[in-house]
């Protein structure tokens, strides 16, 4: 396997951070899925709650128990929401950290083989070939 560069590994690590980062955005996606979720059942709830009809009257402390649940896990949800938020900066800021990084290698890389190809010109032009001895 032939010997990779500073910015060829570092391309390979951006392409896992950028995966985690993939995967920071979709456990985000679905926590604010979840926060949809409840908060429609909580609307239900409410809505059952000032009904007037007889029959949501009779659950009424049914429903003050299942909108009490449903509130405490938005809480939950929002806190695990605001960790996920925290959790996809963290693995963006990272992903490019390591992208700048990769750049700056690859620039790197490239002055240096247009420094040794001006190297090897200079060699050319100014070197003595063995058979310059003969020709004296």
């Amino acid at each position: 396997m032939a010997e990779q560069t500073r910015s060829q590994k570092l391309k390979r690590l951006v392409a896992v951070q950028r995966h985690l980062e993939q995967m920071a955005e979709y456990d985000l996606a679905e926590t604010a899925r979840q926060r949809v979720e409840v908060n429609q059942s909580m609307d239900n709830v409410i809505d059952a709650l000032g009904s007037v009809d007889p029959i949501h009257r009779a659950f009424s402390q049914s429903y003050a128990d299942r909108f009490e649940r449903l509130s405490t896990k938005d809480k939950q949800l929002t806190g695990i929401q605001q960790l996920h938020e925290m959790r996809l900066q963290r693995e963006r800021a990272k992903g490019d950290r390591l992208e700048e990084g990769m750049k700056e290698a690859l620039e790197s890389e490239r002055r240096e083989a247009d420094d040794n190809a001006v190297y090897d010109i200079i060699d050319q032009k100014f070197a003595t070939p063995a058979s310059s001895k003969l020709q004296k």
